[in-house]
């Protein structure tokens, strides 16, 4: 489970540009993302009546960008305390820890990039909320 003191946090990318021209934000590993990475995904066209997540990972960390439209992120960690956090900005991201059951729910248009620790394994899921919190 999760290192002890190793929380989500806010990560702020740099942001390249104006508003005349548009905008570049970079992640980088050492720099903004705080692990090597080994797998990007993204999700989009997610009803925004549907909600995601409800799982958690054993060793998986993750930062999520919403590039696009607004995904509010519930986690919980195994004491009860909740974290909850709204992405709408692609120059920011959340890093989410090994640890953590999270919940998402996207608006619309949302699209949610996420960059992973490692690549997936079914066997790193904990899907059952009874289980995560024993």
């Amino acid at each position: 489970m999760k290192k002890e003191g190793t929380k989500p946090t806010l990560i702020e990318f740099k942001k390249i540009g104006d508003s005349s021209l548009g905008y570049i934000s970079v992640a980088e590993i050492q720099d903004t993302i705080p692990f090597e990475i080994k797998r990007v995904y993204w999700t989009y066209y997610t009803p925004d009546h549907v909600h995601r997540g409800a799982h958690a990972h054993k060793k998986l960390q993750q930062v999520l960008v919403a590039v696009s439209g607004s995904i509010e992120i519930v986690l919980k960690d195994k004491y009860g305390k909740e974290y909850v956090y709204k992405l709408d900005n692609p120059s920011a991201g959340l890093f989410v820890p090994e640890g953590y059951w999270r919940d998402l729910k996207f608006s619309h248009n949302a699209v949610l990039v996420c960059i992973a620790s490692d690549i997936f394994k079914e066997d790193d899921y904990i899907r059952d909320f009874s289980k995560f919190i024993k």
